[in-house]
């Protein structure tokens, strides 16, 4: 815990979507930001935050683990090849560690599933964005309807996409289909990426293609608007913008608007994904900081 009462947090990264988390945790009341980290100095975004006076670092990872005092939550925005030597650089350490890359080395998150198991694994992985976007409504729908296959196509805008981002993309493929299984227990899933070019640049958008049995519109629109609404707790910009059935087949659509604070609305793709990751560690500081008022009291 810092001066504040709040726990210490580091960011790994100072791209698209370390910049914007940093700014996300800037104003949380539970988590104090103390340190982003990048590899040059020179990066965009470490300049842009240093000149706002947030503490910054160009010596990576290193400026984390030679540090005299540990962090409590380190959230690492580098890209999935990196995230497992980080993880090991880490392990010795007893911060949280909350994963946004596609590396699939922690115990996968999707906050309105299973967002407590934070409180139980220390390295947290959240999947990617297409995933925190769309396994919510999937295991909304499967929870009550049999589904033999599913079929999810994410679009986002081409500005959106970092250097990272596209260098992970088969992993983005991959984790987003095995965190579609593990969590809804659909067993045929196909997942498929569009980097959109098209000016002026489009909203970030799920599409969900269903086949299944006892698929009926009132059933399905009830659950996926039940999985809207608690998604919109904490991403403000998640919309159900169609949902339909037709006899054994469901489409469902979802687009998500950026919060607008360091990425232009139409990137709901990252903010997405950093909302999710900041919920679960807002939640995790909940209980350590409770637990930590007490042993005091």
């Amino acid at each position: 815990m810092n001066q504040k009462g709040r726990l210490s947090v580091a960011v790994i990264g100072a791209g698209l979507i370390g910049v914007d988390l940093a700014t996300k945790i800037s104003r949380s009341d539970r988590l104090g930001l103390e340190l982003v980290v990048g590899r040059d100095e020179s990066t965009p975004g470490l300049r842009r935050l240093a000149k706002e006076g947030l503490p910054v670092a160009a010596n990576g990872i290193r400026s984390l683990i030679e540090r005299d005092t540990p962090f409590d939550v380190v959230f690492d925005a580098t890209n999935a090849l990196a995230h497992p030597e980080h993880a090991k650089l880490l392990s010795p350490f007893s911060a949280l560690l909350v994963d946004l890359t596609p590396s699939q080395v922690g115990r996968m998150v999707i906050p309105t599933v299973n967002g407590l198991d934070a409180l139980s694994h220390r390295n947290v992985n959240m999947v990617s964005c297409g995933g925190q976007a769309a396994i919510p409504v999937l295991h909304a729908v499967a929870r009550n309807h049999p589904i033999e296959y599913a079929e999810v196509v994410t679009t986002a805008a081409g500005p959106s996409i970092g250097r990272s981002t596209r260098l992970n993309l088969d992993e983005y493929i991959e984790t987003t289909q095995d965190a579609v299984r593990e969590f809804s227990g659909i067993e045929d899933v196909k997942v498929m990426v569009n980097l959109s070019p098209a000016r002026p640049p489009v909203t970030f958008r799920v599409a969900i293609s269903l086949l299944g049995e006892e698929l009926s519109q009132e059933s399905v629109r009830a659950a996926v608007d039940s999985a809207a609404q608690e998604m919109r707790a904490f991403v403000g910009g998640y919309t159900v913008t169609a949902c339909t059935v037709n006899g054994g087949k469901a489409f469902i659509a979802v687009e998500v608007d950026a919060s607008g604070d360091r990425i232009p609305r139409y990137a709901g793709n990252l903010d997405i994904i950093n909302s999710a990751a900041l919920h679960v560690a807002e939640q995790y500081a909940a209980v350590q900081l409770s637990s930590a008022y007490a042993e005091t009291s």
